[in-house]
């Protein structure tokens, strides 16, 4: 009997045991949110930034956005590796996070919402993930005859007549790339033949390049200003339809659009990373990915979000193609290719 009362006592020991394993499992633990939360971005331009901290507070987040180009944004990330100030950033492309691997400025996690996105888009090893896809384009007035590829722009007559960003932003650099991948060639100069850098020397030279904080969406609808096209980015084609009220074409090249997509990632530097994961969470989620398209025109990474979005958002989408282009040929070379063209094309 005896026995008998002792296997009793440890098997309900056992049962309660394991419901105790599994309430701790199920419960989340809270995060401290009065903390404030670094975030290093390229995607803070045109209201993002505040529009992004305003909402994130109404969940009780306190953040601060760093606004930055691109590259800089990965160089001041290396820069600052044995300093830290960020604790997450999002918006770079597959290139810039490559490089930050590299530095092991990365941590590995999972966000709830990953099987909610392709994660063809992001990193098999999970150091980061698509949030957003931005095709970039050629735009130009409603009535302009809008050339048929970015190849074209080499032509003498469209001198003067397109804008281009510096090369020390994302799009502009993602756009030189997808140029002068078309033309690889193993003995060319940096695996480009002579006839890929004669067309990127004169689209280069034929441009005007956009001063930092310059209106160039304003002088292009100027009617007596000689720009007729320029360089954009998806979800900034949308919100300056909308913003502004008026219609852009849109170049759709046959070979297609340089696609690239924003992800998001946490830093392995980081001090907050339960909160910076946190946060990940609730900024890549369905809701508010949809709350941002709808604010700022973006094409979400997230499947849900996307069936959420307005019509005109579904309607780009549906117009763009990726173009196929090699990431790793581009990510092996594309800083020497912008040192090129700065040295030997800028004028």
């Amino acid at each position: 009997r005896i026995i008998m009362k002792i296997k009793k006592i440890l098997t309900a020991l056992s049962a309660f045991t394991l419901g105790i394993q599994l309430f701790t499992t199920t419960v989340e633990a809270e995060v401290d949110k009065s903390q404030e939360l670094v975030i290093y971005t390229n995607s803070a331009s045109n209201g993002r930034g505040e529009w992004l901290t305003e909402r994130a507070a109404k969940e009780g987040y306190k953040i601060k956005v760093v606004d930055i180009t691109g590259a800089e944004l990965t160089d001041r990330l290396i820069g600052e590796k044995n300093n830290a100030i960020a604790d997450m950033v999002f918006g770079l492309n597959a290139v810039e996070y490559e490089k930050l691997k590299k530095e092991n400025l990365l941590a590995k996690y999972e966000p709830t919402w990953k099987d909610e996105v392709d994660m063809t888009l992001g990193d098999a090893e999970g150091y980061y993930y698509p949030i957003a896809i931005q095709p970039l384009v050629l735009i130009g007035k409603e009535d302009a005859e809008m050339p048929k590829d970015w190849t074209d722009l080499a032509q003498e007559t469209y001198k003067g007549r397109f804008g281009i960003a510096g090369l020390n932003g994302g799009t502009s650099k993602t756009i030189l790339a997808s140029i002068l991948a078309r033309y690889a060639d193993e003995s060319g100069d940096l695996g480009v033949s002579e006839e890929g850098w004669n067309v990127v020397k004169a689209y280069i030279q034929n441009a005007t390049i956009y001063a930092q904080g310059q209106d160039y969406i304003s002088e292009l609808l100027d009617e007596s200003n000689t720009l007729e096209y320029s360089m954009m980015w998806g979800s900034g084609v949308l919100q300056n339809q909308k913003e502004r009220n008026v219609k852009f074409n849109v170049m759709t090249p046959e070979i297609g659009e340089p696609f690239v997509t924003e992800q998001t990632a946490l830093l392995s530097t980081t001090k907050k990373s339960e909160l910076a994961l946190d946060f990940i969470n609730w900024l890549g989620s369905s809701e508010i990915q949809a709350e941002w398209s709808d604010q700022f025109g973006t094409i979400p990474a997230n499947k849900k979000a996307l069936e959420k979005v307005q019509d005109d958002v579904k309607e780009f989408a549906n117009k763009m193609k990726p173009q196929e282009l090699d990431w790793k040929f581009i990510g092996d070379h594309i800083d020497e290719w912008v040192e090129k063209v700065e040295l030997e094309f800028m004028q």
